[in-house]
């Protein structure tokens, strides 16, 4: 058996990153308090892993080779797991019971130690195929956590301790889309003290709101058209100033995360999105495809304008920015750079066929990307040229976004046991 390695960045990446990687808020460890991983795309909403993270580039599922452990998951689900100091949550959900729960797993052993059935006989009559009943990620404050579910034709926001108990519960808002029932995938956010969750679709509810952490009382409600839309909402700070991004229905759009209020607004991007905005520096950037297919850039910094835009694709999965480039994965499995100042490609490359769900995540100098069909691909986070370092095999069904902590990348996976699907979360890397 081969020694397992552990991929570390060259020094021509180490001078890359230093120059070009990194931006200032990943300097500094993330809070201890919320761990690595508190919510969707990470401490700095950005899916960048710490800047002391090192990637495995050799394991094998089959033999173990490189695996710390593999956990058996109940149900199914496409929401990426948080990482906390007192454990790893993530949804689930078994439409045989009819349940939506959150699970617990020991950071050490990946053990499963609970699970906790918030929903039950309540699930959605209908979904699209590619979606599942527990799509959006959890958050955590540092004292609670917060799962959303679309659950008894409403979006229902929970907020747990950490050892399970429900400190409250509040419907959002209701959720009852009446031309196209694909379902939810929205992941809630935390901002200073409020909890922010997007639930838009073509009913008079659609909105986006936000609630007192420690009580679950509403703060404010954004109303956005009655439209469906799936993107989940993210803070940033651009050019200075601290801004919720979120793009869909024909609009790319920011407000203040505080107040609610409409900070700008760009006529642009198309009817749904699915993907998270993403940003460097002045720009705000997002792809999406239903029923315009496209990526988009705008002046984030005040001025409203379409920086540039092209028709590629990245439906589902979020786009990966670093200082001055973006990188992007269309569905169609193509890989692409981009200079985010005025969109010119720097590179494009084939990965795979098609069919891919998680975002990329930028992780010791390299990009992470995992297909539908179970194939993880590492490549060099390098704006000048595509380099190869590994494609591996990990199951058969990739839906939600690996995450990379320290020396370990975790991913959440499916295989095909005796003709039903079996989820799994495995820590790659000892």
């Amino acid at each position: 058996m081969n020694k397992p390695t552990t991929l570390r960045p060259s020094s021509t990446v180490v001078a890359f990153l230093a120059t070009c990687v990194l931006i200032p808020s990943l300097l500094s460890a993330a809070d201890p308090a919320l761990g690595p991983w508190p919510q969707w795309r990470g401490p700095d909403a950005n899916n960048h892993a710490g800047d002391d993270a090192s990637l495995p580039t050799q394991w094998d599922m089959a033999t173990g080779e490189n695996i710390a452990w593999k956990t058996k998951l109940p149900g199914r689900g496409h929401s990426t797991p948080i990482f906390t100091p007192l454990g790893i949550f993530l949804t689930t959900a078994d439409a045989s019971a009819g349940t939506q729960s959150v699970l617990r797993l020991k950071l050490d052993s990946g053990q499963l130690t609970d699970q906790w059935v918030l929903h039950r006989g309540t699930l959605p009559a209908q979904i699209h195929p590619n979606n599942s009943y527990a799509s959006p990620s959890m958050a955590f404050d540092g004292d609670l956590l917060f799962a959303c579910f679309h659950t008894d034709d409403s979006i229902v926001l929970t907020a747990l301790s950490p050892d399970g108990h429900k400190k409250w519960q509040t419907k959002v808002s209701q959720f009852l889309p009446s031309a196209f029932q694909f379902g939810y995938g929205a992941s809630p956010i935390v901002e200073q003290d409020l909890v922010i969750v997007a639930a838009e679709y073509d009913g008079p509810d659609s909105g986006i709101y936000a609630f007192e952490r420690a009580t679950g009382k509403r703060v404010w409600k954004i109303k956005r058209p009655e439209n469906l839309n799936f993107a989940s909402p993210i803070v940033a700070t651009i050019a200075g100033s601290r801004q919720l991004l979120i793009a869909g229905a024909d609009q790319f759009c920011s407000y203040d995360p505080v107040t609610g209020h409409k900070l700008w607004s760009v006529d642009t991007t198309t009817e749904a999105i699915c993907g998270t905005a993403v940003w460097d520096d002045r720009y705000a950037i997002v792809s999406g495809g239903n029923p315009v297919a496209g990526t988009w850039c705008v002046s984030a910094s005040g001025q409203a304008t379409v920086q540039w835009s092209n028709r590629v694709m990245c439906y589902e999965q979020s786009l990966l920015a670093i200082k001055h480039f973006v990188f992007a994965v269309a569905d169609n499995g193509v890989a692409y750079c981009w200079r985010s100042q005025d969109g010119k490609e720097t590179w494009k490359q084939r990965l795979f066929g098609g069919g891919i769900s998680a975002s990329p995540l930028l992780a010791g100098g390299h990009v992470v990307v995992a297909s539908e069909r179970g194939e993880v691909f590492i490549l060099l986070a390098s704006p000048d040229r595509y380099q190869a370092v590994a494609q591996i095999q990990t199951g058969q069904s990739i839906f939600a976004t690996p995450v990379a902590i320290g020396n370990r990348l975790y991913i959440r996976t499916a295989m095909d046991e005796s003709g039903k699907r079996q989820e799994y979360l495995v820590a790659i890397g000892k």
